[in-house]
């Protein structure tokens, strides 16, 4: 997917539609996947079929069930940048009930950080850096480049919204939106009830210093981890299979010379959140790919 600039809306051919979903298209248009949101700002329910996620789903509608559904089913999972899905009857008609617009921001390689009241954006202005924001009926929306994994309450008045989220589309903001900082990653780090269990760590051999690698040069390890991220990023298909080659491949070069650290643990695992992996599938990739090369 082309990561987007901004989000914006651009001008298109669809003056009968209903209004929610001519915005919705221009979104799409920009790389943006959207769904319509219904009275209470949240996503319609799962059809018959996938009521309860007797489809395969799992509880909270977390991780969407192997069904291909053509309806509005699983809430973010829903989200897509398919105008023929988009313009669909079943849409159409859902897009006609609908109260607003929704998005999915890891989907579109963004996150949301959610400031609910005016205590929580005069922190962030002080904390965070400026980027695109957008005002909400109580607070604001600052928009990162770059996805990383959800988190609620963080600290008092903010959520943060990308990967397996949802978030409410409010306009296009003003500013400009800047890359994803570790400040904001920090953020879910630093609230033990929203830590999620982190993947087992490497066991450095004695002798080698962590952080370094001793017989590559650092260049050569990002250029890894982007290659891997990549190959996720583009996996259409078998995502399981291709996330653990892709920690396979990063574990068996950088696995025993102690250079892999927790951020380059977490760019891969974000990458394959971004892909609909849960937190679970992730970690049991990453100690089967140990168990596999004996580390």
């Amino acid at each position: 997917m082309t990561q987007p600039t901004t989000i914006r809306r651009v001008p298109g051919p669809w003056p009968r539609l209903p209004e929610h979903l001519r915005t919705a298209l221009t979104l799409a248009a920009t790389g943006v996947p959207v769904l319509p949101l219904r009275q209470g700002k949240v996503p319609f329910g799962n059809c018959r079929s996938c009521a309860g996620n007797a489809c395969g789903g799992r509880p909270n509608m977390k991780t969407p069930g192997p069904c291909r559904c053509p309806g509005l089913c699983h809430a973010w999972a829903a989200a897509t940048t398919d105008p023929a899905v988009l313009t669909s009857p079943a849409w159409t008609a859902a897009w006609r009930r609908a109260v607003s617009i929704a998005y999915h921001p890891g989907g579109a390689r963004l996150t949301v950080v959610d400031l609910d009241d005016a205590d929580a954006i005069a922190w962030a202005r002080t904390a965070l850096p400026a980027t695109r924001t957008v005002p909400t009926t109580r607070g604001e929306h600052w928009i990162y480049r770059g996805p990383m994994t959800s988190h609620n309450a963080v600290r008092s008045g903010v959520d943060i919204k990308s990967t397996m989220s949802y978030a409410r589309y409010l306009g296009p903001g003003t500013g400009t939106m800047t890359a994803l900082p570790d400040a904001v990653r920090a953020l879910a780090v630093k609230n033990p009830a929203q830590v999620r269990p982190a993947p087992q760590a490497i066991t450095v051999p004695a002798g080698v210093e962590s952080g370094e690698c001793p017989h590559r040069t650092p260049a050569y390890l990002e250029r890894g981890i982007a290659m891997a991220e990549q190959r996720i990023a583009e996996a259409s298909s078998a995502v399981h299979a291709t996330v653990y080659r892709a920690f396979l491949a990063v574990l068996s070069t950088h696995g025993r010379c102690g250079c892999l650290t927790d951020a380059h643990m977490a760019r891969l695992f974000t990458a394959a959140q971004a892909k609909g992996e849960t937190l679970r599938h992730c970690t049991d990739a990453w100690t089967n790919a140990r168990t596999t090369l004996g580390l």
